[in-house]
């Protein structure tokens, strides 16, 4: 008998948990968004860093990543408390992780060296903020109910979340660094930042207060830091994932982080309003954000006819397709541009869902394989690869763009327009690829994660521990 079978209201979450969990993604997503699309324009363009500073700065930073975030994990699976494992980092970080989202963007009077040495501190503090709230955010999902399904409607929240908090930057970061700032853009971004610094703290405390942990690892589980890493390794589908979460982050913050300057310099559409005070750039990134979000709210509809994996794989190939087009569209042609990215990033949406849905199903394989669960651990070396993707992506878009010649402010040569389109449509197409063929090799189909489940019941010891 399946989990889901035995159910009862345990194994469902009510939709005020439900969108609770999701808020917690719009608070990580009025930072994590406003880096992918804006940070290398703002460093470039706005704090005055060199395009190749700023990409060397993206790359040592993360590599830092590679050592936190499995920490943050293994502290995560080892904390108790009377709120459960994960949940208390939302109330904890959520203070620190808006403060050092500010500091980012403070602008201090600095000379070349010393806004330098103030960037690498401030990113470098964020993202380890980002690590510690993020990590058990993450985490969260797979403890939220033992059922495979019930983790997938989460998902699917969260993605609303993490898309509609995009779709608000996409929309009005632009907006709100004229107006606040009256022309000055670096006094635009330090008010707009301010913003969200309050409004993230808000939404983790509220995704703190509305949730709840339900999946507890086995009774007596031996906790062994060697054996659980050399387990994570030995996890073939959290590999093919890691591998899958690395080229989507890649392909998604290359091109979002070029997108400013796309638009800018090569369409050279200038700060014109056309449509309910957006320029283009910001339709065009509101118009990807909207169809990510419509594209999460038909998962469900999808997934009752399609089994997630391959669904995943070609819904992902299918937006490199239309990725790789961009490249032969005519730079007058605003209309098409707009058409390809709609189609592209409503199969965009629901794969990141599908993809994070399936982490909890790592969780009990691992559990199932191991005897052990390490949530924690699992997730965070998920959010590892996410940010190890937005490193590749910061490290190539900062010196890519300085071997394209490009120039800040500036009319550009031939060779930098032709790079910078290069970003914006082939080399994220071609990372696009890269998932949707990692996605093809996992192996937990819809079949395989039902044995899974009805093996862990049968069991009764592997079984999660549920809170009624």
């Amino acid at each position: 008998m399946s989990r889901d079978s035995e159910s009862g209201s345990h194994t469902r979450l009510s939709f005020v948990e439900n969108v609770g969990f999701g808020l917690g993604d719009t608070a990580s997503n009025f930072f994590f968004q406003t880096f992918n699309i804006f940070l290398l324009y703002y460093y470039t363009d706005v704090f005055g860093i060199d395009a190749a500073v700023a990409g060397t700065m993206f790359l040592l930073t993360r590599l830092w990543d590679a050592v936190n975030d499995p920490i943050m994990g293994l502290i995560a699976d080892r904390t108790k408390t009377r709120w459960g494992k994960y949940r208390p980092y939302l109330l904890w970080m959520a203070v620190p992780y808006g403060i050092f989202g500010y500091l980012m963007f403070a602008n201090p009077d600095l000379g070349r060296t010393g806004r330098i040495i103030y960037a690498y501190f401030t990113y470098s503090m964020m993202m380890m903020a980002y690590t510690a709230i993020n990590v058990p955010y993450s985490a969260l999902m797979g403890v939220l109910s033992p059922s495979s399904h019930a983790r997938t409607i989460a998902s699917n929240f969260r993605f609303v979340g993490a898309y509609g908090g995009g779709l608000l930057i996409s929309m009005y970061v632009r907006t709100l660094v004229e107006k606040l700032g009256g022309g000055n853009e670096l006094l635009g971004f330090q008010y707009t930042m301010a913003l969200f610094a309050v409004a993230s703290v808000i939404l983790f405390w509220t995704s703190f207060a509305t949730t709840k942990e339900r999946v507890q690892p086995p009774e007596g589980q031996r906790q062994n830091i060697r054996e659980e890493l050399g387990e994570l390794l030995k996890n073939r589908p959290w590999v093919i994932l890691f591998f899958a979460a690395i080229f989507s982050t890649t392909f998604i913050a290359t091109r979002d982080s070029v997108t400013i300057h796309f638009f800018k310099y090569v369409v050279r559409a200038g700060n014109e309003t056309v449509f309910l005070g957006m320029d283009r750039a910001s339709l065009f990134l509101s118009l990807g954000r909207l169809m990510m979000m419509l594209g999460v709210l038909c998962v469900g509809f999808m997934v009752r006819r399609v089994d997630k994996k391959p669904l995943s794989a070609v819904l992902t190939i299918g937006t490199a397709a239309c990725w790789f087009a961009f490249y032969f569209v005519p730079v007058d042609m605003y209309g098409l541009m707009m058409v390809l990215n709609a189609v592209g990033s409503f199969m965009l949406g629901p794969t990141s869902a599908l993809v994070w849905s399936m982490y909890g199903d790592v969780a009990d394989y691992g559990q199932l394989k191991f005897g052990r669960r390490s949530t924690g651990l699992i997730h965070s070396a998920s959010l590892f690869a996410l940010k190890t993707g937005t490193m590749v992506a910061g490290f190539l878009g900062g010196w890519l763009l300085e071997l394209f010649d490009f120039v800040p402010n500036q009319l550009q040569s031939e060779k930098s327009l032709r790079g910078i389109l290069l970003m914006f449509s082939v080399i994220p197409a071609i990372f696009a690829i890269g998932k949707g063929i990692s996605l093809f090799l996992y192996p937990l189909d819809r079949r395989r994660v039902a044995e899974v489940e009805r093996e862990l019941a049968a069991r009764n010891l592997p079984e999660p521990a549920i809170h009624r």
